[in-house]
């Protein structure tokens, strides 16, 4: 069974930096995609940061480059959004998605191209 559990949300200031977590379990971070997405309250989900493993070809969503970077670590079966200058904007819950099969391209950001979630951890960024 798959499943990821993410962590490491909270409340900062503008300026300030928060580290995500998404701990995956039921498969092995070999191949596929994986991503972040994020949903503030009224607003659609929409992607933030993906890799495909494998290749480790990194996508950003132009709002966050240069000040959010994702990355996994194999030996923990661990994705992770490093979130730097925070702005209140970035205020949304965080979600990880996973998809075991293909690359990202053409399926990211698209939400319909992940079949695998965790149950989201909230961001709040105070000004």
């Amino acid at each position: 069974q798959v499943l990821l559990v993410e962590s490491g949300g909270g409340s900062v200031h503008a300026g300030g930096s928060l580290r995500l977590s998404c701990a995956a379990s039921g498969f092995s971070m070999t191949g596929g995609c994986m991503a972040w997405f994020r949903q503030a309250p009224g607003k659609e989900r929409e992607g933030v940061a993906a890799i495909t493993i494998g290749s480790d070809t990194t996508y950003y969503d132009d709002s966050v480059k240069g000040r959010f970077a994702i990355s996994r670590d194999n030996a923990k079966n661990t994705l992770y959004l490093d979130m730097n200058s925070l702005k209140p904007g970035d205020t949304a819950v965080y979600y990880c998605a996973a998809q075991l099969f293909f690359g990202c391209s053409g399926r990211y950001p698209s939400t319909s191209g992940f079949p695998y979630w965790g149950q989201g951890t909230q961001v709040t960024v105070s000004s």
